[in-house]
């Protein structure tokens, strides 16, 4: 008899807890922001006026690629945490091959920057910020890499202005960005 209440206590006990929790997970869910579909392509950045940018280049014939590329571009022309320091990753897939190509843009290091130099300087390691840091930023290289290599706008032999004018549009978006919100505070 004993085990028996134990048993039904359990389930008891066990149900609640599964009742209690199921309206949370359903809140947990839900969101403000509408679901997005996109037959043929999609721009989603974490700024809105950079995603405008991608999909600038996608309606003027760009592909995936390029489309990243401006995208890259304007958020680290806006976004002053990000800046056009540090690395850039990319994974391109291509679906004609059924490949991965992975790019990794993480700067080159100067040539005289060797453990025996800083050393010499009186540095355990090198410095994160400054003339003396470790490696270059990555990202304006990885982005001519990504457009050169896998781009689609223009063809080969325009590939640096194509960059160019994507990383023209980017400081463009946010320019009127900046006049937006000058005349929005005053």
């Amino acid at each position: 008899m004993r085990l028996h209440r134990t048993k039904w206590c359990f389930s008891l006990l066990l149900s609640a807890m599964l009742l209690l929790s199921f309206p949370c997970r359903l809140s947990a869910q839900r969101t403000q922001k509408p679901p997005l579909h996109g037959r043929h392509w999609m721009a989603i950045t974490g700024k809105p006026l950079a995603a405008t940018a991608g999909a600038m280049i996608f309606q003027q014939g760009g592909n995936a690629v390029d489309a990243a590329c401006a995208m890259i571009a304007a958020t680290a022309t806006m976004w002053d945490t990000l800046s056009w320091g540090g690395e850039t990753q990319a994974l391109i897939y291509n679906p004609h091959t059924g490949k991965v190509i992975g790019i990794d843009a993480l700067g080159v290091a100067p040539t005289g920057a060797t453990a025996a130099f800083y050393k010499a300087k009186g540095l355990k390691y090198p410095p994160e910020y400054g003339p003396l840091a470790a490696v270059t930023p990555g990202t304006p290289g990885g982005i001519l890499v990504m457009l050169a290599e896998y781009g689609k706008l223009r063809g080969a032999t325009r590939k640096y202005n194509r960059a160019r004018e994507e990383m023209a549009q980017a400081v463009a978006l946010r320019a009127r960005s900046n006049a937006h919100a000058s005349r929005a505070e005053a």
